[in-house]
């Protein structure tokens, strides 16, 4: 399950000290212990009652100028982004609020299990906070295929109450998540890497305990469909390179499939 961290009693900052903190810390995301240092100082910024309705109306009145490099969607405010960290906050509505009536659940990654390609901090903000049923995998330990039968234990509950900070690991934790009570916000500290696009998530059947889908896409796959079906002889030839030594097993994939739809498509014309 996510790591419980304790925040003991920071001092509430404001999101521009917590950005200069982020970009002079030392800490390497890639260590867990050096990771959940950062926890104190998300706290520190939740303790700071203020900072996120203001930035609220500012972006209100200055037409979402911060959120164009938001890639999120609209469950998330983009509050800072460097190279090796991104801070966000994440909106959580009740079952009766009218978003999630008119988008449905999944919309708000309510009512499956997933994991992440990337670890990040969690801090209950504001509302009762959104309940999740935990479980625990070996991300190194799979290969990533639809159907794929998963060592996946089930490990307990977590309500990210207002206050609590969690660590959740990629690759390795594993939740579904309920509507809260209310409508909850959340502040995360992610980790960011260049080879996150090529990084699984992964949807999980909890009760047959096997891989749904993986749900990481790059523009990569996208372009070699169309090269593969578009490009002649260029595309083919990359596809065939790409399926044989693409250092991404989903990429490799990817290849292969595009190869066999054309080859089939050829088969039915012939």
């Amino acid at each position: 399950m996510p790591r419980l961290i304790d925040p003991g009693e920071p001092p509430a900052i404001t999101l521009e000290a917590l950005a200069d903190a982020l970009a002079s810390t030392p800490a390497d995301a890639r260590d867990e212990d050096a990771f959940a240092s950062l926890g104190p100082l998300l706290a520190g910024l939740g303790r700071n009652r203020d900072f996120l309705a203001d930035l609220a109306i500012a972006e209100l009145k200055d037409r979402h100028q911060r959120q164009t490099a938001n890639s999120y969607g609209p469950q998330v405010m983009l509050l800072t982004a460097d190279r090796r960290f991104v801070v966000r906050a994440n909106f959580w509505p009740a079952r009766s609020d009218a978003v999630l009536r008119a988008s449905g659940p999944a919309a708000f990654f309510y009512g499956f299990a997933h994991d992440h390609n990337f670890p990040f901090l969690t801090y209950g903000y504001a509302g009762p906070g959104y309940l999740s049923d935990d479980f625990v995998y070996d991300g190194d330990q799979v290969e990533g295929w639809p159907g794929e039968p998963v060592d996946l234990r089930p490990v307990g509950t977590t309500r990210l109450d207002p206050g609590r900070l969690l660590l959740y690991r990629a690759h390795r934790d594993v939740h579904v998540q309920h509507p809260p009570e209310a409508l909850s916000v959340s502040l995360n500290i992610l980790a960011r890497d260049p080879a996150q696009q090529w990084r699984n998530q992964y949807e999980f059947d909890v009760t047959a305990r096997t891989i749904v889908r993986s749900m990481t896409t790059t523009a990569s796959e996208v372009l070699m469909s169309l090269a593969v079906h578009f490009g002649g002889g260029n595309g083919l030839d990359l596809a065939t390179s790409f399926a044989a030594r693409h250092p991404s097993p989903r990429m490799r994939r990817t290849a292969a499939a595009a190869l066999a739809s054309v080859a089939a498509a050829q088969a039915l014309a012939a």
